[in-house]
């Protein structure tokens, strides 16, 4: 295997582990308008995900700087060409983790309002435009002959993508509610494992048409098995919304459903990293959009010192918040 090859199945690795992690953060603060009746349920939510939502973020980042720096060419074409949606999460993003920090800095319930709506639309937004700026990946842009996309913003919102961008939605959704059944008790934890079994339905239908249209477009045998188990793993969490219990068996198979999934778009993208639709000698791969083996090298031992180091800590980090909270564990408001 070279270290192109490589270092693909590294940048697919921490996107995965990304809508793995970061899904279930973005969809409780979804829910956080949604499921929540009052400012203590609100601040229940809030409270499942305010150790480790900083954490999730950094596998994002880490995704970005390794193709970076693995793949300038594809780095380059990606975020020129998704300039605006890509800003767009970005905004999102930072909004969202500011209005994390800031929501409980005064005692005023429109100021919570506010931070709340931040946190609302910042999880939102990225949750579908993920799925837009993926699918496109997949499905192929414009690029010319020197590797510079010529579409406009709205090439990127066609039927293909925007399926995506649903199904990325409901997954992360359905992935928070049963994260939330995990993580709580009470009456919050039952009426969040009731939204996931009818938020389960749509996410299926959602998901098995977006899959079945990449398999059909762009899959080979490989992808119709990961599709496959993608659906399986689905369909096994969503019944288990219907038994008692359970939690953590339908948490693992809602975060198996994300990672079959994802790995699906990797293998159907493989050996391009952005296609073009105008012509396939314009498509950028593992191997015109590689840094220099050097270059690689020196990355391959970086990651091999550090990774472990990294999972280490952010596993420890989910060991020491392991325990469910629910209305009670939430102190009458003061504002710090």
């Amino acid at each position: 295997m070279h270290l192109q090859d490589l270092w693909f199945i590294a940048i697919a690795v921490l996107w995965t582990g990304y809508f793995f992690l970061e899904g279930f953060d973005f969809g409780v603060g979804v829910l956080t308008r949604v499921l929540a009746k009052d400012e203590t349920e609100r601040r229940v939510l809030i409270n499942t995900v305010a150790p480790v939502w900083d954490g999730n973020e950094v596998w994002v980042l880490t995704a970005g700087g390794a193709t970076f720096a693995a793949f300038p060419e594809w780095y380059a074409s990606l975020f020129s060409g998704f300039y605006l949606p890509l800003l767009l999460v970005l905004v999102a993003l930072i909004l969202r983790g500011v209005a994390f920090e800031y929501r409980g800095k005064r005692d005023s319930a429109r100021w919570r309002a506010g931070w709340d709506h931040a946190i609302f639309f910042g999880s939102l937004l990225p949750a579908f435009l993920w799925g837009v700026a993926f699918a496109n990946i997949v499905r192929g842009v414009a690029l010319d002959g020197r590797h510079l996309y010529v579409g406009s913003f709205l090439d990127l919102l066609n039927v293909y993508s925007l399926v995506g961008g649903l199904t990325t939605l409901l997954l992360f959704t359905y992935h928070g509610a049963v994260y939330t059944a995990l993580k709580t008790t009470g009456d919050i934890r039952d009426r969040a494992r009731a939204l996931a079994t009818r938020i389960g339905v749509a996410t299926i239908v959602a998901a098995a048409g977006f899959l079945v249209w990449t398999q059909v477009n762009h899959g080979s045998a490989a992808t119709a098995v990961t599709a496959g188990l993608a659906a399986v793993a689905l369909v096994a969490s969503w019944a288990l919304t219907r038994v008692d219990g359970r939690d953590g068996w339908r948490f693992g198979l809602s975060g198996a459903a994300i990672a079959f999934a994802a790995v699906t778009l990797f293998v159907s993208l493989y050996p391009n990293v952005l296609p073009s639709t105008l012509d396939a000698a314009n498509s950028l791969t593992v191997d015109n959009a590689a840094a220099s083996p050097k270059t690689l090298g020196i990355m391959t031992w970086v990651a091999v010192l550090f990774l472990p180091l990294v999972l280490l800590y952010q596993g420890w980090t989910y060991w020491v918040f392991r325990k469910r909270i629910g209305v009670r564990d939430i102190p009458a408001y003061q504002a710090h």
